[in-house]
């Protein structure tokens, strides 16, 4: 499938080269706008929207359906975010977002286009955070706050999930490493979208969200 990229600000899924960005071509027929401002890309306009066989915008945290529409929409669609932790380089998995509306077709096309340059997609329906996130941040949270609560050392916890689940790396380690301001701003996001209290950013992500590097997104 041959596709055009139309960037759009600086992307938190393809940051820096990749086989997705190298594959794409001015004449292709499907759409993947990346960037931070891939939603207002779309809103202005992209030339035969209709005709294509996809349009890929790049999200964050928020909905397809901010962009979109709820209800209906066009049908050819979809949303993606290559899931990526932190500071840490993207992972190879595209987590691609799809409305009760799309059609399947552009669901298969944009997942064709990016598996063909080595990506892992995970099809999701379109929920805030989508699949990892909306796992993982709970987890994090909870973690973060047990260390306040003196449960044990961060060494001691990390050590525990690591031996006792077989974890390669410990939550607290990978948080620190990877930075806790980012954790702070997804589950922030998160917790304001779903009103729910395991994704209120625990008190360590506050912290470090205060005392963020001063270009940090």
């Amino acid at each position: 499938m041959s596709y055009r990229i139309i960037q759009c600000g600086a992307s938190l899924s393809f940051p820096d080269a990749h086989d997705f960005l190298a594959a794409a071509s001015d004449a292709g027929e499907g759409v993947a706008l990346i960037g931070r401002d891939a939603g207002q890309a779309w809103l202005r306009g992209i030339e035969g929207a209709a005709e294509r066989p996809f349009i890929a915008i790049e999200l964050d945290t928020e909905c397809l359906g901010i962009h979109t529409g709820d209800d209906d929409g066009p049908a050819n669609v979809v949303g993606f975010a290559r899931f990526r932790l932190g500071d840490d380089a993207p992972t190879a998995l595209v987590e691609l977002v799809k409305k009760p509306y799309t059609d399947a077709a552009a669901v298969q096309a944009a997942r064709a286009a990016f598996e063909a340059a080595g990506l892992k997609v995970a099809v999701c329906n379109d929920f805030p955070g989508r699949i990892v996130n909306r796992l993982v941040r709970p987890y994090y949270n909870a973690a973060l706050r047990r260390l306040d609560e003196g449960l044990a050392t961060a060494a001691d916890m990390d050590k525990t999930l690591c031996l006792g689940l077989g974890y390669p790396e410990g939550p607290i380690s990978l948080l620190t490493r990877t930075g806790l301001h980012h954790h702070y701003r997804v589950s922030r996001a998160l917790y304001e979208a779903l009103g729910q209290e395991a994704y209120a950013p625990a008190r360590r992500a506050q912290v470090g969200w205060a005392r963020r590097p001063k270009d940090a997104p």
